[in-house]
Order: structure tokens, then C-alpha cells, then sequence
């Protein structure tokens, strides 16, 4: 990842006159879903780019020791090798951004990776993942557990209540807390932007986050009724660039919850270069969380090498 944000002091009055116009920014998110997308060769270089930005995730209940070795195979080789070998890309080391699991199989990941010889960091959700409603005290140490374990990378839930009820030092107080708790571990803060309750919380909300030492800036534990929307997005990334113009330090966004489709990863690989920049087209500082957008993007280079569509045994292991 990149370097790391050390935060600063906190400042309400970067806040206090917040103003967000909700039409507007609605409007440019419908503009948004209206650009065309890229074809031929600038797509599969597109998609190519989406799959090194990708979280490949399970965060599932019945998660084994076995499904997240599986994972970590796939993290390692996410696109089949005679396609990349078809686009001239096998030796340029594509594998997926990071694999995301919960803090009981971040050991199995560590070590399924390590055998494998790659260095995919392994990121934990933490933090009384997905609602936060558990103490600090507990947050804290479920953190240090993750990053014991051989997390390098922590996804963690603030408490949606300190936004509502507009408590801002405590939101400040307890992610500074985490970053802490997190040592060398890169820490990424998910907002939960869909229980935030307005867009003008949302930028707040993600200033205070990284007043506060956030590496990256997420919008979803991916469990909400609403997830990553463009919208939501758009602020975020603004305020990713205010912060930057403000201190000079980059902060990462990573949208994550309903992202399934080829078309939608370029949508926002292209919405973040129009806000940020090209310097942000990078896995040090975008991610896109995701469990099942890899499979559209292996279909769709499939489709694009052969002329033809791929059936469930072209691509067993997406």
C-alpha cells in the first residue's frame, strides 16, 4: 500500500458548514450511469486494471479453512492463464488487491498465500463487523488479534450512532483509537454510508475518518439495504480531495456492496479517475470490495479473446 496517512488534529470547523446539494449531486449521478462504456482492447485493459484494485472477499458464515484456500487461489491466478497469455499479460503478475476474510480466517489466508509464494495481502474485517454495536474495548482487541494473526490490512465498522446523534469527537476518538490498535496494519474505515441518514453526514463522516488516520475510506460492510451508490461515492471522493488539497496526504476510497458487473468496476475505475485523478488508479489507493464481480470480468476477457461465451466449465474456478 502507500504510505500511510498520519492524520491530523481535529478541526469541527472543516465540518461545521458542511453544505451537501443532494439534486445535484443525484443528477451527476445519473449522468454518470449514462457514459458509455470502453470496448476492444481499451476493455479488457480496463478490466485488467479493475481486477489488480479488487478485495476478493468472503465474509460468510460458513466460511472453511477450504473455501478461503480456494479464495486465495483465485486472488493468485484471477484470470485464467491462456487469456492473459492471449493479451500479452502473463508475466506481468496480475493478482487481485487484497483477499478479505474475518478475523478467525485470516491464519488460513496468511498461510495458504505463503505457500503459494505471493505476497496478496490478507485484510480482516474487524471492529464488531458489520454493525459495530460492540464495545470499544472489544473492538480494540479484536484488531489486535486480526493483525497477530498476519492481517496487513484492517477493514473496520464505526458506530453509525456517533454520526446520527452528531457525535464528532467521539467518532474521531474511536477510529484514532483502532488506527492504533492497527500498529503497522493499514487501516481502512467503513462508513456504512446507507445508515448515515443524508450525504452532508457522508462527507463528515469520511473528514472525521481521515482527521482521525483512516488509510482508505470504504462505503459499505456490503450488509446494508443500500451500499455502494454513486452518489455516495461522489462525496466521498470530494472529500478525499479536499483532505489532500487541505494536508497533502492521499487517502484511498474503496466502494463495496452490489458491485457484480464488468461495466460497473469500469464505471467507477472511471468515476475516480474524473474525481481524483489518475495517481488514485492504483491498489495502493483504490480497492473495489467485491465476491462475485471477479467472475463478470473473467467472463467478459473470455468473451473478448474467443468471440464467444463462456460456459460453466470454461471458468470452473470463478
Amino acid at each position: 500500500m502507500a504510505g500511510r496517512n498520519p492524520g491530523t488534529e481535529l478541526e469541527l470547523g472543516w465540518i461545521s458548514k458542511v453544505h451537501v446539494n443532494r439534486p445535484a449531486v443525484v443528477r451527476h449521478a445519473e449522468q454518470i450511469k449514462k457514459w458509455k462504456t470502453v470496448k476492444g482492447n481499451w476493455q479488457a485493459a480496463w478490466l485488467l486494471k479493475a481486477v489488480t484494485c479488487i478485495d476478493l472477499t468472503t465474509l460468510s458464515g460458513d466460511d472453511t479453512p477450504s473455501n478461503v484456500r480456494r479464495l486465495c487461489f483465485k486472488a493468485k491466478h484471477p484470470i485464467r492463464e491462456d487469456l492473459l497469455k492471449a493479451l500479452d499479460m502473463h508475466d506481468k503478475g496480475i493478482t487481485v488487491g487484497a483477499v478479505c476474510v474475518y478475523p478467525a480466517r485470516v491464519t488460513d489466508a496468511v498461510n495458504t498465500l505463503k505457500a503459494a509464494g505471493c505476497n496478496i495481502p490478507v485484510a480482516s474485517v474487524a471492529a464488531g463487523f458489520p454493525s459495530g454495536q460492540t464495545p470499544l474495548e472489544t473492538k480494540l482487541a479484536e484488531i489486535k488479534l486480526a493483525v497477530e494473526y498476519g492481517a496487513r490490512e484492517i477493514d473496520i465498522v464505526i458506530s453509525r450512532s456517533l454520526v446520527l446523534t452528531g457525535q464528532w469527537e467521539g467518532l474521531y476518538e474511536e477510529i484514532r483509537q483502532c488506527r492504533e490498535a492497527c500498529g503497522e496494519a493499514h487501516l481502512k474505515t467503513i462508513l456504512a454510508t446507507g445508515e448515515l441518514g443524508s450525504l452532508a453526514n457522508v462527507y463528515k463522516a469520511s473528514m472525521i475518518a481521515m482527521m482521525a488516520g483512516s488509510d482508505f475510506i470504504k462505503t459499505s460492510t456490503g450488509k446494508e439495504v443500500e451500499n455502494a451508490t454513486f452518489p455516495v461515492g461522489v462525496v466521498m471522493m470530494r472529500a478525499i480531495r479536499e483532505f489532500y488539497w487541505r494536508t497533502g496526504n492521499k487517502v484511498g476510497f474503496k466502494p463495496a456492496g452490489g458491485i457484480r458487473t464488468a461495466k460497473e468496476a469500469i464505471t467507477w475505475l472511471m468515476l475516480v479517475k474524473e474525481e481524483l485523478g489518475v495517481e488514485w488508479l492504483t491498489p495502493e489507493l483504490f480497492r473495489l470490495g467485491a465476491s462475485s464481480l471477479l467472475e463478470d470480468i473473467e467472463k467478459q476477457i473470455f468473451y473478448h479473446v474467443t468471440g464467444s461465451y463462456a460456459l460453466q466449465h470454461d471458468l470452473a474456478m470463478a
